[in-house]
């Protein structure tokens, strides 16, 4: 079957107007507050009356961290380690989340699942986004499945890109140059080039945005002690454009294209090669909403293609297409009880070629025809929000898996919430199920895959407290302990012949995590975050037990702000292949901290913004991954202006 044509069926007569809607009033918006949370419920509910304590970075967080990518901004929140993004530029991203892996990380773009069905762990690879296109991020932790499906089992990452303004054209420009080096070279050349456009406005019932940006960084080797750097060049686009056809109709879709070409060493043997890695990815989709009294109906619907290819001593290549649509009916019933009743669906397929040892050509390895699977998922979720602080939210889902069949999950969360002169205290509980579908590579692979795989399956208990002191502080803490059953694995089934199965063992994962957001003095915040992670052993590779993020913001004036930021990562272990035994030998990598610098000032009548960071400021020397380059002190200097 033809999935483009699938997909625009889909999205049937939208497509003859695509658009992208500015910001306005959701007709199921609780209350017209900034602090209002969406990715817990999919409604815009005060944070105080959510029961989660959810990580969200507003438009003005990302204005004091210009200069860095979205998976260091991201990394540096309470109980989120994602290892890679200190080493060289093109290193692959993993994202440790309470013990968990990137399969059990759920990202969504505009509230869009995208994951690549080429991947063995199928996740979203966010090397590819620019930073430049995001207007906030929220993070919630622990098992999403009930609302989101699969993989959200350890966090959901929910990216909201910007949007149009209310002018008829915005023009706005942002450039950044650097630094790119290790702690044992001192020359300090420009090797890091980040520029970004973006044009977007409104006329009338029409609005539209557009935005390119390109990354190109050079100058650091992959492997620790390499002779030849490894570049990386990266080229992102996306265009919005919209359209509001009445008070109760409106049209939003979008396109946009993420491409990198990224040069790395032989993992094996830790020597220099001149291997590239090549990841090409387009996206089309679009988003009707009808709104009525009290309530809404949305259709996300998106159309994903993957494009990849490995040149190295082993070159192969994928290419896989998914197309998802999530649509769902919100209503609110007077204000006490919010819900949510969707259905999600998914279609994945995937291919793959190498070259067989000896020969010179490419041959099929996965075949598109055997390699898909679709997901079918109708889903309920319940916001019960009372007039004397209790509230509860709760939702299932029946997943409905062409391969496996089907499973069902389910979440209860309930708080409770006392108001107080100086602000308020909330207690909060949940338990919450969530699952990991396999991979097409773990299905259909020949040599490896396994058609019998069942999804992994994941059990989350939380238990914790807010404190709020109006104008003052925020503090939360919160216990989480989380298990894991059905866990997949790569098995050696005797005489080196691996094969993904499950494993009957079961694995746990707990821990405390701190978030302190205090107002010291006018014009002086702390922002303080710590995590306790204790693992089984099993599930330890390069999860610090302790990690804690610190950042003070100080503004000299409405034109002037700087922050100060810390980080200090405790050991890990690691594993490294040992050519002697062909076997994973385990190692330990030493604790090491991280002092940064930002500051940053207004120019031009507040249009022009220059920015800049100094990172690893004591030129700390310390590892990620076992054997691979990190980056050394660093410095970078750009603008932000709009027209």
């Amino acid at each position: 079957m033809n999935r483009t044509k699938v997909f625009c069926s889909i999205l049937g007569l939208g497509m003859l107007s695509v658009g992208f809607a500015q910001k306005e009033q959701d007709s199921v918006k609780v209350e017209k507050l900034e602090e209002v949370v969406v990715t817990d419920s999919k409604f815009q509910l005060r944070r105080e009356n959510s029961g989660k304590v959810i990580t969200k970075i507003t438009s003005e967080d990302l204005e004091k961290l210009q200069g860095q990518s979205i998976a260091e901004i991201i990394g540096r929140t309470v109980g989120v380690e994602i290892n890679g993004v200190r080493s060289n530029a093109g290193q692959n991203l993993s994202y440790f989340i309470r013990g968990g892996r990137n399969r059990q990380v759920l990202i969504l773009i505009d509230g869009v699942q995208v994951t690549d069905p080429s991947q063995i762990a199928n996740d979203y690879d966010l090397r590819l986004l620019n930073a430049d296109q995001v207007e906030s991020i929220e993070i919630l932790k622990g098992a999403s499945s009930t609302l989101y499906g699969t993989g959200a089992a350890t966090a959901v990452i929910n990216i909201k890109l910007k949007e149009a303004s209310k002018k008829a054209i915005n023009l706005n420009l942002r450039s950044t140059l650097g630094t790119n080096q290790s702690s044992d070279e001192n020359n300090y050349a420009i090797e890091d080039f980040r520029n970004s456009v973006s044009v977007n406005g409104q006329l009338g019932k029409f609005n539209y945005l557009a935005s390119f940006g390109h990354q190109f960084t050079d100058g650091l080797s992959a492997i620790e002690g390499g002779t030849e750097s490894d570049a990386f060049n990266s080229h992102n686009g996306n265009v919005k454009l919209g359209y509001k056809f009445s008070n109760a109709f409106k049209l939003t879709t979008y396109a946009s294209f993420d491409n990198y070409k990224a040069d790395f060493d032989d993992s094996f043997g830790l020597m220099d090669a001149d291997n590239v890695s090549i990841s090409k990815q387009y996206r089309i989709g679009a988003s009707p909403e009808f709104n009525y009294k009290r309530g809404s109906i949305t259709v996300n619907a998106a159309y994903n293609d993957v494009k990849r290819e490995i040149e190295s001593g082993f070159p192969s290549q994928f290419n896989a297409q998914s197309i998802v649509v999530d649509a769902f009916n919100r209503y609110n019933f007077r204000d006490t009880f919010y819900t949510v009743l969707g259905i999600n669906y998914q279609d994945n397929q995937m291919e793959s070629f190498t070259i067989p040892f000896g020969e010179t050509d490419f041959s099929q390895a996965i075949d598109p025809e055997t390699a898909q699977f679709t997901i079918t998922d109708p889903y309920v979720n319940v916001v019960y929000v009372s007039d004397f602080g209790l509230n509860v939210n709760a939702g299932a889902r029946l997943n409905s898996h062409s391969e496996y069949g089907s499973h069902f999950v389910y979440s209860v969360n309930p708080s409770y919430k006392i108001d107080l002169d100086f602000g308020y205290v909330k207690g909060l509980a949940s338990y919450s199920t969530a699952f990991i579908t396999p991979s097409l590579y773990q299905l259909f692979e020949p040599s490896f895959g396994n058609p019998d795989l069942e999804p992994e399956e994941n059990q989350t208990v939380e238990v914790g407290a807010e404190v709020n002191i109006k104008d003052r502080a925020t503090l939360s803490l919160v216990y989480f302990t989380r298990n894991e059953d059905n866990f997949i694995d790569f098995v050696d089934t005797g005489g080196f012949v691996f094969q993904y199965q499950n494993i009957e063992k079961s694995f746990t994962a707990s821990g405390l995590e701190l978030v302190a957001q205090i107002k010291v003095i006018k014009d002086l915040n702390l922002n303080l975050n710590g995590t306790y992670t204790t693992l089984d052993e099993d599930l330890s590779l390069r999860i610090p037990e302790i990690k804690i993020n610190t950042r003070l913001d100080y503004a000299f004036s409405e034109l002037t702000q700087i922050s100060l930021s810390y980080q200090y990562n405790d050991e890990r272990e690691d594993l490294v292949f040992n050519n002697e035994t062909f076997e994973n030998d385990s190692v330990t990598l030493d604790s090491y901290g991280l002092l940064d610098f930002y500051i940053s000032h207004k120019i031009i009548n507040n249009k022009m913004t220059v920015f800049a960071n100094l990172t690893n400021i004591f030129n700390e020397d310390y590892q990620e991954l076992f054997g691979f380059t990190t980056k050394g002190r660093g410095f970078n200097l750009g603008f932000n202006l709009m027209l």
